[in-house]
């Protein structure tokens, strides 16, 4: 009785196809950023062994924790709260528009819609401690200026997510919609959003998240909060008080993020 053999071919493995130019030229662009960053670390044995003495002294100095003006720690997280409450729910409530404006099958034209993503783009790019800097010298230092940078992060960071949420919708029920007279606002109110808003609710919660962490920066440059407070003890080497304000931090981040874990599962 005789055996048929399939040919080596037919039960090897595809083998990888050579990179093309521009593959190459990729990764020998990457490979020499990489060395160039490295090289400009300026990393030695010596610099490592410093670095972990004042570590060590920090550390020291840190422990434990001055908890003596909880007070002003308390009122300084919540006005970072605040911060981020404000400007993530102004920022999500102007995300809809841009998104809307942003979408292939919402926009009212390819220029409006060229635009609007540029736009969207150009907030997004921005680091949100940049738009802090240019709104403490717009409105003076405090809260606003922070409020200010976390709603145009916020508007690049959801309306992006919003957009795309909104181009995956199926367009049967908006064209049902369409083909019974409705317009394009009872289309987009009716079909579009509803079909969105599990999506929506999602990124709105990141959003918060992200917005938390921001607020904690944003007071580095002077945008209010508790970041003004930790500046300040750093700055004083007071680093007993630094580490009371970053335990604070730490917990009410960390609180935050499973609060909002905990809704995504029971709401969306």
């Amino acid at each position: 009785m005789s055996v048929e053999h399939k040919p080596l071919s037919a039960s090897t493995p595809a083998r990888f196809t050579s990179p093309s130019w521009f593959a190459w030229f990729v990764i020998l662009a990457f490979v020499f950023l990489f060395a160039q960053g490295f090289s400009s670390a300026e990393i030695s044995w010596d610099r490592l062994v410093k670095g972990a003495r004042n570590l060590t002294t920090f550390i020291g100095q840190a422990i434990p924790p001055d908890w003596s003006n909880m007070d002003v720690i308390a009122n300084a997280m919540l006005e970072t709260l605040y911060m981020a409450i404000v400007g993530v729910a102004l920022g999500i409530i102007l995300s809809v528009p841009f998104a809307l404006l942003a979408s292939s099958n919402t926009s009212p034209h390819p220029i409006v819609r060229a635009v609007t993503r540029f736009l969207i783009a150009t907030m997004r790019t921005i680091p949100d401690l940049i738009w802090a800097l240019i709104f403490v010298v717009a409105v003076g230092l405090g809260p606003l200026a922070g409020i200010l940078a976390i709603i145009l992060d916020t508007i690049g960071f959801a309306a992006r997510f919003f957009s795309e949420r909104i181009e995956e919708v199926r367009p049967g029920p908006a064209n049902a919609l369409t083909a019974s007279g409705a317009g394009r606002v009872s289309v987009i109110m009716g079909a579009i959003l509803p079909e969105t808003l599990a999506s929506m609710s999602a990124t709105s919660l990141y959003s918060v998240e992200k917005a938390i962490r921001s607020a904690v920066t944003l007071g580095l440059v002077g945008a209010g909060g508790i970041g003004v407070e930790l500046s300040t003890a750093m700055r004083l080497f007071q680093f007993d008080k630094a580490l009371a304000i970053i335990l604070v931090i730490l917990v009410v981040v960390i609180g935050f993020e499973q609060l909002s874990s905990v809704i995504r599962k029971r709401v969306i």
